[in-house]
């Protein structure tokens, strides 16, 4: 692949159907919960990234039986009924967030020793708040890196459960790991959150997941979960497409006045990142809303119209789309601000921070805040952009070469974190030359 790679602008309105592939953030809670299952589950929808195989590596380390067609999307998962069959493991997340926070837990679950690791930025991302709670749980966690951030070394005879605090203010992942491990306790768990709690539709996807394997969770009030022992049962099980990756192609049509529809998603998806189409609507964007039979064949999201309207918005909820909305606001006619994202700091990179650079490096006008940014209307130019080893970040600022001569991304690989055909799929909506991301 050509690095840095030219995006080819685009002549007028963008118009196109696409279907893009299975949601990460399901498919590496379907993982975990069919690994700790009674019995085998069949898994299909299946996400083929670098995190997803990160899980399924780490799984398969841990001693549960993982077997997964990345070509076909399908995955048989041999379920170890709540057990953690190696006694000692060292476990490589990568650059997977999911992996080390989830995998954290689980480790819990077992009898012996663990160590997770990942890459330089891994080790710079906090991972305290959970190894609190699971010490809070009797399990012997702990952080070798400066800030509570990983390595991270788990020595467990165990977790029985009880009753947990986990601070929900840096990543909603905490929560997540310790209720996808909690149904396997012979106590079951009570979850209370402290702080302020940040990307909520994550932890409803938990949820959900969760009961799809028969997990029973309680949600007692909005501080506190009561999840019930009894583990999990196998079940065949299919991962809708990746709302987070829809974005970008929802932003497409915005930017250029065209008209996109994406398949598979719809009001009743499990994933709170539709919501970015709302944002859409706000902006001047027609949003038409198709929803399908039972089994969710039909449904689809249709956006049309380009978003000319500057917007003041709170993108917690859905806070893995601010890149791709900041783009989108870089063609408004108005100011657009972005608030209550502080927690995006602590992503692959400063998605603030640094994307607030790379803007500003086309022509942006741009104003930073601690919690978001405020990006308003100014003459854009070309010019090669850094993506900071982070997938959103290639991906959401290769769409302002759709409008803008001579944008260029640098390692444009690192798509490949969640999403390795993304190049190859965007060139098929815009019509680019076969082969345009090689030649």
């Amino acid at each position: 692949m050509i690095d840095p790679l030219p995006i080819p602008q685009h002549a007028g309105p963008i118009e196109g159907r696409i279907r893009p592939p299975g949601s990460k953030s399901i498919t590496n809670r379907a993982l975990v919960c069919a690994a700790l299952a009674r019995g085998t589950s069949r898994l299909s929808g299946v996400l083929d990234s670098q995190d997803t195989r990160v899980m399924a590596a780490g799984l398969a380390a841990l001693g549960v039986g993982v077997a997964v067609d990345w070509s076909a999307g399908t995955a048989t998962v041999g379920g170890a009924a709540g057990m953690i069959p190696a006694t000692e493991a060292t476990l490589d997340c990568a650059a997977s967030g999911t992996t080390m926070r989830f995998l954290a837990a689980v480790c819990g679950l077992g009898r012996g020793t663990y160590r997770l690791d990942g890459t330089a930025r891994m080790r710079q991302r906090p991972i305290g708040d959970l190894l609190a709670a699971l010490r809070d749980l009797g399990v012997d966690a702990r952080a070798e890196s400066p800030g509570d951030c990983p390595p991270v070394v788990i020595h467990s005879a165990g977790l029985r459960g009880g009753s947990a605090t986990v601070a929900g203010s840096t990543s909603s992942q905490f929560a997540s790991g310790l209720a996808l491990a909690a149904p396997c306790t012979a106590q079951g768990m009570e979850l209370s959150f402290a702080g302020t709690l940040v990307s909520l539709p994550y932890l409803a996807m938990t949820r959900r997941v969760m009961a799809d394997f028969g997990g029973r969770c309680d949600v007692v009030d909005d501080r506190t979960w009561r999840i019930h022992p009894g583990g999990y049962a196998a079940c065949d099980y299919d991962i809708e497409p990746d709302a987070s990756a829809a974005s970008y192609f929802f932003a497409a049509a915005a930017i250029t006045g065209g008209r996109v529809r994406v398949d598979g998603l719809s009001r009743r998806s499990m994933q709170g990142d539709v919501a970015f189409c709302d944002a859409l609507e706000r902006m001047g964007c027609s949003v038409e809303w198709h929803e399908g039979d039972s089994a969710g064949r039909g449904d689809a999201i249709t956006v049309a119209g380009r978003a000319g309207r500057g917007i003041d918005i709170d993108m917690n909820a859905i806070s893995d789309t601010v890149p791709t909305l900041a783009i989108v606001a870089l063609f408004a006619d108005g100011p657009t601000t972005i608030r209550n994202v502080a927690h995006i700091r602590d992503k692959e990179t400063d998605r603030i921070g640094d994307l607030v650079r790379e803007l500003r490096s086309l022509g942006g006008s741009v104003e930073e805040h601690a919690d978001g940014l405020t990006i308003a209307p100014a003459p854009l130019h070309g010019g090669p952009v850094r993506t900071y080893d982070d997938h959103r970040m290639a991906m959401s600022l290769s769409l302002a070469g759709l409008r803008v001569p001579g944008v260029s991304i640098r390692d444009p690989g690192c798509v490949g974190k969640t999403f390795p055909g993304y190049w190859t799929s965007l060139g098929g909506l815009a019509g680019f030359p076969t082969g345009w991301q090689n030649a």
